[in-house]
């Protein structure tokens, strides 16, 4: 075990992903990590330790609800949430909303879906370049497909982006955490309005569906039904709106994989699941998980009541598992990453996540045969101080432009 206590998270850097984990991985057990707030955790870097952190019941999110537990912002978890609850609590909710997110459902959304990109493209092409990917692109696509899932109105997805952008900051310093109560406060309150409309004039989308679960069958708590809608918004469209730039600025960045996709499109699946797994979002391992009593994993003995930490970004360049993991390689076989996370917390919108990528995409290589970069890529801007990597803005420039098919 290296005995070094090690001051976690270390800072991103734009996409890369630091040189610690791996020197970490190489180390017996896990690595012993000081936050912020709450004192000393374990790190878990390795593919199989991560994995196993994720998915044992020992180790529980729920303990850190009104615990000073170990953490990187100064906020303490005051509410329970799907996010911090453990099963059979957790697994309640969960298939709640799990029947809207299957991947024979989210296929049926591929149409609407390419519908809402090529007309995004549309007013890029209209607009001549250069164009801000994020802006034009990036945030509304995902925004809009989620927003119209739960039936948030067209005219309100200004203001709900804008509560979910500020309550992703990371407020490290205090200074920012009166911004993000206040806008979790009124995004909930905007929920509850979305509601009270449902209960009025009943509709088929998941917030409707949410009521009837509510109300006819008495399956959740208003409080449950709030805080998981707001969830869903809050996570579901920022994290792919990230994505969207990040691994678009990824392949532009690598043109030799570049080509290889535009050789051959059919690539486009396993070209998703490889970016997922190379390109980094969380700015660090996010929720501390607290041992309900000893646990033994990886040779490491967790002590009841310590912390754990799952870095899934260490994970998915552990060697043992990738076959030269830090390299780009968009045909990889195999590609068992944890990008989307592992366990009863697997990202719920996956499928979702996964049409859209590989629907914007595809569509902005094959609509632009010549897009790039109109900067540098050294002089792309990087969001700071928040809990997702991505770039602030993304000036693309094209000369063709080509219809949508």
């Amino acid at each position: 075990m290296n005995t070094e206590v090690c001051p976690y998270p270390f800072a991103p850097s734009a996409l890369a992903v630091d040189a610690r984990y791996g020197q970490m991985r190489e180390q017996p057990g896990m690595s012993r990590v000081r936050l912020p707030y709450g004192g000393e955790a374990w790190l878990a870097t390795r593919y199989e330790d991560v994995r196993a952190v994720l998915v044992d019941r020992r180790l529980m999110r729920s303990l850190t609800v009104g615990k000073d537990a170990p953490r990187g912002t100064e906020a303490i978890e005051s509410e329970s949430s799907i996010i911090t609850m453990d099963p059979p609590m957790h697994s309640r909710l969960r298939r709640l909303v799990a029947a809207a997110f299957t991947p024979k459902r989210v296929e049926t959304l591929r149409p609407r879906v390419q519908e809402i990109t090529d007309g995004l493209i549309d007013r890029m092409i209209e607009q001549g370049p250069p164009v801000d990917l994020v802006s034009s692109f990036s945030i509304p696509l995902p925004i809009t497909a989620l927003c119209e899932l739960l039936g948030v109105p067209q005219e309100d997805r200004e203001k709900v982006h804008t509560w979910t952008d500020t309550m992703l900051m990371l407020s490290g310093d205090g200074s920012d955490h009166t911004a993000i109560m206040t806008a979790q406060r009124e995004l909930w309150g905007y929920i509850a309005g979305l509601v009270a409309e449902r209960r009025e004039t009943p509709t088929d989308d998941l917030i409707g569906a949410l009521v009837r679960a509510r109300d006819d069958e008495g399956r959740l708590t208003e409080g449950e039904l709030i805080d998981l809608s707001g969830g869903i918004l809050a996570v579901g469209h920022e994290t792919t709106a990230n994505h969207i730039s990040n691994l678009l600025y990824t392949l532009l960045t690598n043109p030799d994989q570049l080509a290889r996709l535009r050789s051959d499109p059919s690539l486009m699946p396993s070209a998703v699941e490889e970016l997922l797994r190379f390109v980094p979002l969380s700015a660090s391992a996010s929720f501390a998980h607290i041992a309900s009593e000893d646990v033994e994993i990886g040779g490491q003995l967790i002590r009841k009541g310590e912390a754990v930490f799952a870095d899934v970004d260490g994970a998915n360049r552990d060697a043992t598992v990738f076959e030269c993991p830090e390299d780009l390689n968009l045909a990889r076989p195999r590609n068992h990453h944890v990008g989307f996370g592992h366990g009863p917390h697997h990202c719920l919108g996956a499928q979702m996540a996964r049409l859209e990528l590989q629907i914007a995409l595809g569509t902005l290589l094959a609509r632009f045969p010549d897009l790039g970069l109109a900067v540098d890529a050294a002089d792309v801007p990087w969001l700071s101080a928040r809990r997702q990597r991505g770039p602030e803005r993304l000036e693309l420039t094209w000369t063709e432009a080509l219809p949508a098919q």
